[in-house]
């Protein structure tokens, strides 16, 4: 079977990159063929191009490159009065503005990717960027705002036979299911992206799928099967790249041994992942780890107001990003620990 297709690759660019492409390889093949579409002058190859830069740099944590690469990609698709181009566009930078925690510029850009998308009548351009909103608002914690609209995605990239894009929203929504409380629909969900995602061959879909089964099987105790499937998710990301998909693997192992009172090797994997998303820029999986980190430390002897002052001050932090689920953990975490709730930002 060949590799699940990824529509952001766009141009003459869709025969050469695949889903499966490790992002070093995007960065030479998408490198090359931006220089040849400026010596050409062809205005929607180089767009493509500097889309597939934008999308690996964004990957792999070069946020200034991703950034200059996803407006000149929109630069060369509005010269070329290309709308789906310049939707494509819009859809990576707010992606990008997602990753580095600017949650509310990425609704906007996200918001208007989408406007450009129905106006191209590209439905891949238009999935991609609905969806991209969808995730941003599930991140925020607005889950009634976009649980439908990660059922009418799932929908329409069941009828389009699209596989990827399935597999995003499945994850969605076993993701909203997850965060209220309802952990067998979320597991039942999290199993069918990992075998929709193993039938088209997509081999990142099917990582992010083995994550959120492995945290459920660790709710249930299972911790040799969950770390079994986050070793297994962990060699796909090494082996195409994925970086921030490493990051939150390594946050989830460090969730695995957090709850089996492992905690000596709790705080390594979290650290780990903390240093990934710091050199990501990606201040929520930062933010994220760092609570992990400090709930293992505190298990581990740490000073109760050491505790207290990184985790009231991680409370800040989220509610400045806007992450309402992440300001219940901390609640919870404080409640957990026993340490004074303390005044709410």
């Amino acid at each position: 079977m060949p590799a699940a297709a990824a529509p952001q690759y766009r141009g003459t660019l869709s025969a050469l990159l695949t889903a499966n492409t490790p992002f070093d390889q995007v960065l030479a093949v998408a490198g090359a063929h931006r220089d040849a579409a400026r010596r050409s002058g062809s205005l929607p190859e180089l767009a493509a191009a500097e889309l597939a830069l934008a999308e690996a740099h964004r990957r792999l944590g070069d946020i200034p490159r991703s950034e200059r690469a996803w407006k000149a990609s929109y630069r060369a698709a509005r010269a070329a009065d290309d709308i789906a181009g310049m939707a494509w566009a819009l859809w990576c930078g707010g992606t990008l503005a997602r990753q580095r925690g600017a949650l509310t510029l990425s609704r906007r850009w996200l918001s208007a990717a989408v406007t450009l998308a129905e106006h191209a009548d590209d439905a891949d351009a238009l999935g991609h960027a609905r969806a991209g909103y969808a995730e941003t608002g599930r991140i925020q914690g607005d889950y009634t705002a976009v649980l439908t609209l990660h059922h009418q995605e799932l929908d329409t990239a069941r009828r389009r036979a699209d596989h990827p894009h399935a597999v995003w929203a499945l994850l969605g929504i076993a993701q909203i299911h997850r965060n209220t409380g309802d952990l067998h629909q979320a597991l039942t969900l999290f199993q069918e992206a990992a075998q929709t995602a193993a039938r088209a061959d997509y081999r990142a879909g099917h990582a992010w799928a083995q994550r959120g089964i492995a945290d459920l099987l660790s709710e249930q105790g299972q911790t040799d099967e969950a770390l079994r499937l986050l070793s297994e998710a962990e060699t796909t990301c090494r082996d195409l790249r994925q970086d921030s998909a490493l990051a939150y693997n390594l946050k989830m192992r460090g969730n695995v041994y957090y709850r089996a009172a492992r905690y000596e090797q709790a705080q390594q994997v979290y650290r780990a992942a903390h240093d990934i998303f710091t050199a990501m820029g990606e201040q929520r999986g930062t933010a994220l780890a760092r609570l992990g980190l400090t709930k293992a430390q505190a298990q581990c002897g740490q000073p109760p107001h050491q505790t207290a002052t990184e985790l009231h001050a991680l409370r800040r932090t989220f509610a400045r990003i806007g992450l309402r689920h992440a300001c219940d953990m901390i609640e919870k975490a404080l409640a957990e620990l026993g340490i004074e709730r303390g005044p709410r930002p």
